[in-house]
């Protein structure tokens, strides 16, 4: 090959470079314009779920646990308000979640196989939404057509604080918060069913 085919071959291969960065750019300016970057990146995040690494612990003892609020006023999806208090008595899972928030949706599949999956009625289901406008939750929720009830949070108890999204917590029905986890995990696991199961039939 002589000098100038080996200055063409390398001009031709970073040209090609070049387009191929500006394909994936280009992929992330649109995504990023029209807001799919949260979904993908959550999307990415789901198959690390998969893997098993992340789980909550169902280890630590209810005894030792903090006393919920129950004063935490919610929207419904059909813009009625109503309060945590109304699930006082059940067993609760509450996960503090928003739609700008790729672990969030990473973990929103899984969550919906375990409300799917988890046949008592002692145990309720509270998705919480943090999002400024309730009316993106509504959307967001729509169009991946999940079904667990959604709620979007007015104003937050104290002992809710965290400085994490997602965060849930498990409400034993004597209101004593018997989990708390900060972070993404898979939930429909049958540890964690159990554990659930077990609390509501105290």
């Amino acid at each position: 090959m002589n000098e100038k085919e080996q200055k063409h071959k390398k001009t031709s291969s970073f040209k090609k470079e070049l387009l191929q960065w500006g394909v994936i750019f280009l992929v992330a300016a649109v995504l990023y314009g029209t807001g799919y970057h949260t979904e993908v990146i959550g999307k990415l995040q789901s198959v690390i779920l998969y893997t098993g690494l992340f789980q909550p612990d169902v280890e630590e003892s209810i005894q030792h646990g903090n006393q919920a609020d129950y004063n935490m006023p919610l929207l419904t999806i059909n813009g009625n308000r109503t309060s945590l208090s109304e699930f006082e008595g059940k067993t609760i899972f509450l996960n503090f979640w928003a739609t700008w928030c790729p672990p969030c949706i990473a973990e929103m599949p899984n969550i919906q196989s375990l409300y799917n999956e988890l046949d008592d009625e002692n145990v309720v289901f509270v998705m919480a939404s943090l999002d400024q406008d309730p009316q993106k939750a509504w959307d967001f929720i729509g169009r991946k057509e999940f079904t667990f009830p959604v709620y979007s949070v007015i104003s937050k108890p104290r002992v809710f604080d965290t400085s994490m999204v997602p965060t849930t917590y498990v409400i034993s029905p004597d209101g004593i918060i018997a989990m708390k986890h900060a972070g993404m995990a898979k939930y429909n696991t049958d540890d964690f069913k159990a554990f659930l199961v077990g609390l509501s039939g105290q």
